[in-house]
């Protein structure tokens, strides 16, 4: 009797569809290309490396000791004693876990006290957290704005700001990096089309390392009926005299702005977001946004740290004052090296822009061996032909770890670029 394997014919064709359309959806990996066009090159794959401690100023990989630019603890406050002992006792207390949305029964009171604290900081009614920053910003962009409404974001906003607009259904404008006019233009010729409009901005953009012009922008969003919404991520704990932000960095009345964002993980010391704004707004996201409607509760131990950490940058201003001068240190050095920093205000994150992504990745590789990270940012996390090292600047580096690192890159530069320029032209001839 002949068998019958059409059932395992059609298993098999449904699992082909099944892996191709996967395969498919791997294509949209740039970064994955670059890594396997890299790893035919020689370079080492520079993703996911594990570090053997906490990330301060210098690191421990592999049992050796590496001086540190891709860490967020900028006020060297990671590890302070007082943020373990808070974590310590808020564990005993309340466990590792909220147990739930905190809409039907994971409110603790450190995520109240959290709240309060972020509130008074910014000087508004009142602040809602969320487990993540890049929820945070697709989950209030995509609840509060819909089909009719428009969203006026920064031409290099953080990808969850752009998630978050393509997400509420609103017309997204993408207006020219840190140009008002263009943005001017736009709202111009476009906001009389839709019913809400929103503009969205970076207290300190994240791969740039330059500031808005935040008054202007508060004078647009007033002329054209909009609200303004600024991601700090970057900015809290960083700009101003104490670190509140950008707005002490212009010395503007924080109620001008409707929506202060920023992450938790960072100059907090944690993990999370917020939103911090009027009550209406806060009751409005605290009853409907779907990141923290539908998503667990913040741990109470890491609300306890983020409100420890801000606790200590208030009453340390100094740490602030340290950041800054490293920073400035960092940007003015890299400069009289003759290397390309950008639009780097000297605040934290500083570029050293190359162009090429692989020269990138080859001097990431070649300054790893030298005993320092920096992490390559490429496309698309930034457009081509703009690829760079993105250095973090912590409170804790000195000036001998600054001096290393950028002698070092002075040095690798023309080796790194001379490896990509060698396989370019042995392959010139490829198909």
């Amino acid at each position: 009797m002949k068998k019958d394997h059409s059932s395992q014919a059609d298993s098999a064709q449904v699992q082909g569809r099944r892996s191709s359309g996967f395969n498919r959806m791997r294509s949209k990996l740039s970064f994955e290309r670059l890594v396997e066009m890299g790893n035919k090159m020689g370079l080492e794959n520079p993703l996911f490396v594990c570090h053997e401690g906490a990330a301060k100023a210098t690191t421990r990989i592999g049992g050796k000791e590496y001086i540190n630019f891709s860490t967020y603890d900028y006020l060297d406050i990671n590890t302070h004693p007082e943020l373990t002992e808070a974590v310590t006792e808020a564990a005993k207390m309340y466990g590792t876990s909220a147990g739930a949305s905190r809409l039907v029964g994971g409110e603790r009171p450190p995520h109240r006290a959290l709240e309060r604290a972020i509130a008074d900081l910014y000087q508004v009614d009142d602040c809602i957290i969320y487990v993540s920053g890049h929820a945070a910003n697709v989950s209030t962009l995509g609840f509060m704005f819909g089909a009719r409404d428009a969203i006026f974001h920064d031409g290099l906003a953080h990808n969850s700001l752009v998630q978050g607009a393509f997400l509420s259904g609103a017309t997204r404008y993408s207006y020219n990096h840190n140009d008002c006019d263009s943005l001017e233009e736009m709202l111009r010729e476009k906001r009389d089309q839709h019913k809400h409009a929103i503009i969205v901005t970076e207290g300190l953009f994240s791969m740039d390392g330059n500031i808005p012009d935040l008054p202007r922008l508060i004078a647009l969003k007033k002329k054209y009926d909009c609200m303004l919404l600024v991601d700090e991520a970057h900015s809290l704990g960083v700009l101003g005299p104490t670190g509140r932000g950008v707005r002490e960095y212009f010395g503007i009345d924080p109620t001008e702005v409707d929506m202060w964002m920023s992450t938790l993980s960072k100059s907090m010391c944690g993990c999370g977001g917020f939103i911090a704004g009027s009550k209406e707004i806060i009751d409005f996201l605290k009853l409907g946004s779907p990141g923290f409607v539908f998503s667990v509760g913040m741990p109470p131990v890491i609300a306890a740290a983020c409100k420890k950490a801000l606790d200590i940058m208030l009453r340390e201003p100094e740490r602030v004052h340290k950041l800054q001068h490293i920073s400035q240190y960092f940007l003015k050095y890299a400069q009289s090296k003759g290397l390309d920093t950008g639009a780097a205000q000297g605040y934290a994150v500083v570029p050293v822009i190359v162009g090429n992504s692989m020269v990138a990745g080859f001097l990431a590789q070649a300054l790893f061996r030298r005993g320092v990270f920096a992490m390559p940012i490429t496309f698309p996390a930034v457009k081509e032909g703009t690829a760079r090292l993105r250095f973090f600047i912590s409170a804790a580096h000195t000036e001998e770890h600054v001096r290393t690192a950028l002698d070092a890159v002075v040095e690798e530069i023309p080796h790194a670029q001379a490896i990509v320029d060698a396989y370019v032209q042995a392959h010139q001839n490829d198909a």
